[in-house]
């Protein structure tokens, strides 16, 4: 599991059309598995997860990503993956995760 955490400026609409775009362009197995809206007053919550093929894993990987936004206060960003492990007890062979991450990372 990798996990990146990140509070950012900007418009909040235009931050998760930026992620789910560039997620989605970013990969050719990449998919927009599920989502979740929230609102209330004048905070929001939005959160996507991802799902795409790792070749470095010969696996699944996933991303979640949750927005967060109260009112015209910074935008809070939690992104964390899993599946890339290819063991039963201990995880081994994370390079799918923290690629998938990257990506991210790109975008932000």
């Amino acid at each position: 599991m990798a996990k990146l955490e990140k509070t950012l400026g900007g418009d909040f609409s235009s931050l998760l059309s930026k992620i789910e775009t560039g997620i989605i362009n970013g990969s050719a197995s990449a998919s927009l598995e599920d989502s979740s809206d929230f609102q209330s007053g004048e905070a929001r919550c939005s959160v996507r997860v991802f799902e795409r093929y790792s070749s470095a894993g010969g696996n699944r990987v996933s991303l979640s990503v949750t927005l967060f936004q109260n009112g015209e206060g910074p935008i809070h960003l939690s992104a964390i993956t899993a599946g890339g492990s290819q063991a039963m007890f201990f995880k081994i062979n994370t390079l799918g995760e923290e690629a998938f991450l990257d990506k991210l990372r790109e975008l932000l």
